[in-house]
């Protein structure tokens, strides 16, 4: 071979190789993990997953094209998470997606280096998550589902749907997002002449010990705060139903399931905007400096016969300011 022929060969291939190192990176396949609190096979996971997945579609990933989502539903008991989170971590994904505030602190005990995107988190500056709001600084951003506030609405409209009820048990974690919403409650609790009565959601006996004992009075109502109850809703709506408690709930999934009543955000449009952060950190962004975000969206949710099983009337004011009723 001439060395022209030579120095041409070689210069074509040089060429050609940012070319196939393009066409390699493009065709790179990106690994993000999902970690929920619920079963495998819980409706409210599934669809939520669906929204996830349709809203990075919308943002130009495809699963199985250039995306693959590791999928771990712990069924919220500790242990379980523990292990969903050691496994998602040994995978290394780019980001991991959580939802709950429990679930989120396990996930962020198992790595301080992974992005992740949490969301349903009533407290993450309280819980440790982030330094701040505005400028998370670590490893993890995302958004909550209420500001301590809104945690008084439930109690005035359990008020509102049952005037008879003058003590009320609260079922809350004991993190800081717990405590917070209790004194929110309370507050509000204090003006309606309402004795409060806070009950701990370590295990399902502790939960039906103390509903069980609380019942034994008259009276009496129930509150399912927001954190860490979501994979128990069928215990929690049983139990209100086997001792005759008005109750309200903190998302619309509890009073499709049988609730009463609930008040809260949309639980699927965080996940919808969940998706967004995940783009931006695949694209390089950090989430140290990504704000964590508020609710958008709330949503009043009546079940008409749940009441009508207790005996309650349901006030046309309060049927007139529903976004759905249940009949």
């Amino acid at each position: 071979m001439q060395r022209r022929e030579f120095i041409t060969l070689v210069g074509g291939a040089a060429a050609a190789w940012p070319l196939a190192a393009r066409a390699q990176q493009a065709e790179r396949v990106r690994r993000i993990g999902v970690l929920m609190p619920f079963t495998v096979n819980d409706p409210e996971a599934q669809e939520r997953n669906a929204v996830f997945e349709q809203s990075l579609r919308q943002l130009g990933w495809a699963v199985g094209r250039d995306l693959q989502i590791e999928h771990r539903s712990s069924g919220g008991e500790a242990a379980s998470i523990r292990r969903a989170a050691a496994e998602l971590v040994a995978l290394a994904p780019e980001v991991v997606l959580v939802i709950g505030t429990g679930t989120s602190a396990i996930l962020l005990q198992a790595t301080q280096t992974i992005p992740v995107v949490f969301v349903n988190l009533a407290d993450p500056v309280g819980a440790g998550f982030v330094q701040s709001l505005a400028r998370p600084g670590g490893n993890a951003t995302g958004f909550t589902s209420f500001e301590y506030s809104l945690s008084g609405k439930w109690i005035e409209l359990l008020k509102q749907i049952a005037p008879h009820v003058t003590r009320v048990a609260v079922l809350r974690d004991t993190q800081a997002s717990g405590i917070g919403q209790f004194s929110a409650i309370q507050s509000v609790a204090q003006s309606l002449g309402i004795e409060l009565t806070p009950l701990g959601v370590r295990d399902i006996d502790e939960i039906e010990r103390g509903v069980a004992l609380f019942a034994r009075s008259g009276n009496g109502g129930l509150i399912v705060t927001s954190g860490g109850l979501a994979f128990r809703r069928d215990l929690t709506i049983g139990l209100a139903a086997r001792h005759k408690l008005p109750a309200t709930y903190p998302f619309r999934y509890y009073a499709l399931d049988g609730g009463l009543i609930s008040y809260g955000p949309d639980p699927h449009d965080p996940m919808l905007r969940a998706a967004g952060y995940v783009d931006r950190i695949l694209k390089g962004e950090k989430p140290a400096d990504m704000p964590v975000q508020a609710p958008t969206k709330y949503e009043l949710v009546i079940n008409l016969k749940t009441a009508k099983e207790l005996g309650l009337t349901v006030p046309p004011s309060l049927l007139a300011r529903a976004n759905e009723v249940i009949e």
